[in-house]
């Protein structure tokens, strides 16, 4: 049980507060506390978590993955505010057919997607910063409840007082938190039918057996009989995939420097950005892309006492994308405990949706 503190709940209407009391019956006060307070905008449909991971954290990661060779670090920490905004460009750019893609997918099936699902659920979002997909979602599901996860604090603030203006009958419970180590519900949350949204095909960035842990832990969260709602991106030819991670006007290449450029910022390191280069390759026998950073020079890095050397073309791993036929993404799913519901994909055979149901809830 994660002990909450002062800062990390606020509720904001009768029924949240009346759910947290029987908590505190259930928990008792030292694992939960309340904080009886509106957000700025007074809103009375949105409140916010935040269990974001800490600075500790991110310099363990960063130096265990330098210390490395080859030299990793995890991509959920591409996504400090400014990765996030360059994520967004990202998304826009004629390259990256993905975001597009997913969209349409979701626009013309959002009839189907909620015959299957009904209305009423619980709908759950891990990485949910930018909440731009679940729009499509809600008119149709209409569930009682909205929570998305996403590890940028800022961002995820901002899109979802956006949201709970453009729906005021929705509550929404926004959670910054590193739902990879965490996958948990806040307080706060009503019970009922859950429904786990996961676009973007951000499944990909997890190598094929901590895929299945994740879609297990997913499966626990959302318990027998719940949904899995998930993008995944397909194999198809690497000059496609090739132009997506290597736009033409360099935003990727952006969003890949920005790491050393938070890494500076928060853990008072010295990278010099001009030192270093984006990398992005199609490994064909793995079926993924590859992001690298790749130092141009022979050099030394210094983060606090710890020195790390870095010789000419030597890179930093930061981030894997796996592509998957739908059979190989439906039996990856399968061994979390998923059967499968629904599956759409474009005409192109650049990306599908996948609607699966928990068939057995696997206990880790």
């Amino acid at each position: 049980m994660i002990k909450l503190k002062p800062e990390h709940i606020v509720y904001q209407t009768r029924d949240a507060l009346e759910r947290s009391l029987a908590l505190i019956d259930e928990l008792g006060t030292e694992q939960l506390i309340i904080a009886n307070t509106r957000s700025p905008l007074n809103k009375n449909n949105l409140w916010f978590h935040d269990l974001h991971s800490t600075t500790s954290e991110f310099a363990s990661d960063v130096l265990q993955g330098l210390d490395k060779r080859p030299a990793s670090i995890p991509p959920k920490y591409f996504y400090d505010a400014k990765g996030s905004q360059l994520f967004d460009a990202i998304t826009e750019l004629p390259e990256y057919y993905q975001t597009r893609t997913e969209i349409a997918i979701l626009q013309d099936n959002a009839a189907e997607i909620a015959h299957h699902v009904g209305t009423g659920s619980l709908l759950i979002e891990p990485g949910g910063g930018s909440c731009a997909k679940v729009h499509i979602l809600l008119e149709g599901l209409r569930p009682m409840a909205y929570v998305p996860m996403d590890i940028s604090s800022q961002h995820l603030r901002l899109a979802t007082e956006e949201l709970a203006t453009t729906f005021p009958w929705l509550e929404i419970h926004a959670t910054c938190t590193d739902f990879t180590q965490i996958m948990a519900l806040p307080p706060t949350a009503p019970e009922g039918t859950k429904v786990a949204f996961f676009p973007g095909s951000s499944i990909g960035n997890f190598d094929p057996g901590d895929a299945v842990e994740f879609l297990t832990s997913i499966a626990q969260l959302v318990k027998s009989e719940g949904y899995l709602l998930i993008g995944v991106d397909m194999k198809k030819d690497k000059s496609i995939l090739h132009a997506a991670y290597n736009d033409a006007v360099g935003i990727t290449a952006q969003f890949n420097l920005n790491l050393l450029q938070r890494i500076n910022h928060e853990l008072d390191a010295d990278f010099e950005l001009s030192g270093w280069r984006h990398k992005a390759i199609y490994n064909e026998q793995a079926g993924r892309i590859e992001m690298h950073l790749v130092s141009l020079r022979e050099q030394q890095i210094s983060i606090g006492q710890s020195r790390f050397e870095f010789a000419s073309g030597e890179t930093i791993h930061s981030e894997n994308s796996y592509k998957y036929t739908t059979q190989e993404f439906i039996k990856l799913a399968q061994q979390a405990g998923f059967q499968s519901v629904a599956l759409w994909v474009d005409a192109d055979n650049l990306f599908s949706v996948h609607l699966f149901r928990v068939k057995t809830v696997i206990q880790e």
